[in-house]
């Protein structure tokens, strides 16, 4: 369904466990900068009154997944850690050249989104399965299914905005570019690291 040319090795799941409170605080700012993304969605486009209407329920949605992470970090004696850059983001966010075309950059910047989500989706399923601790394991297999409703939300979105064959061309080129950038992650302790 997600359409990701390279599955995550499950062994990753076991580099995460032994480094919860690093997966966990990478994990917390993943919420925040996608509820981020849905508020900068809105501004920039504030004339596409559905983009706006999901992306400010998007931004509540994450904020309130960004309130149970830290929920999960307290619990296990953690702090949020500092935020780090998340490289795979910056690798994926330029695929898409810039251009002047206002409507095309919308259309790359749903695209994009869709395309982590789907990732951050396929990382809580392997979580879901491998992790030892019962309740984290419970946690992200209810995560993942919210994060392909979030997938979904962007593709659809990127579709009803632009010509639906070149989007889909667009969204194959960009899932074959990730297929390959996937390659070089999946050894840290990091949602998409």
């Amino acid at each position: 369904m997600l359409g990701l040319k390279l599955p995550t090795d499950p062994r990753w799941a076991h580099i995460a466990e032994e480094n919860l409170e690093e997966i966990l605080s990478d994990h917390a700012y993943c919420e925040q900068k996608a509820a981020s993304t849905a508020i900068s969605l809105m501004i920039t486009y504030p004339e596409h009154s559905e983009l706006v209407t999901e992306m400010a329920a998007l931004a509540r949605e994450e904020m309130s997944h960004f309130e149970m992470v830290h929920q999960r970090i307290l619990d296990r004696g953690f702090v949020l850690g500092r935020e780090r850059k998340d490289e795979y983001v910056g690798r994926i966010s330029r695929f898409f050249k810039k251009t002047s075309d206002r409507d095309l950059r919308l259309i790359h910047r749903l695209l994009t989104a869709a395309l982590i989500e789907a990732r951050s989706c396929e990382r809580f399923k392997v979580l879901s399965e491998h992790l030892e601790d019962e309740e984290l394991a419970s946690f992200y297999s209810r995560l993942m299914a919210s994060e392909a409703g979030h997938y979904t939300l962007f593709l659809r979105l990127a579709r009803s905005y632009g010509d639906r064959t070149e989007v889909d061309r667009l969204w194959s080129e960009l899932l074959a570019y990730e297929g390959e950038v996937i390659k070089e992650f999946g050894t840290q302790e990091h949602i998409h690291g």
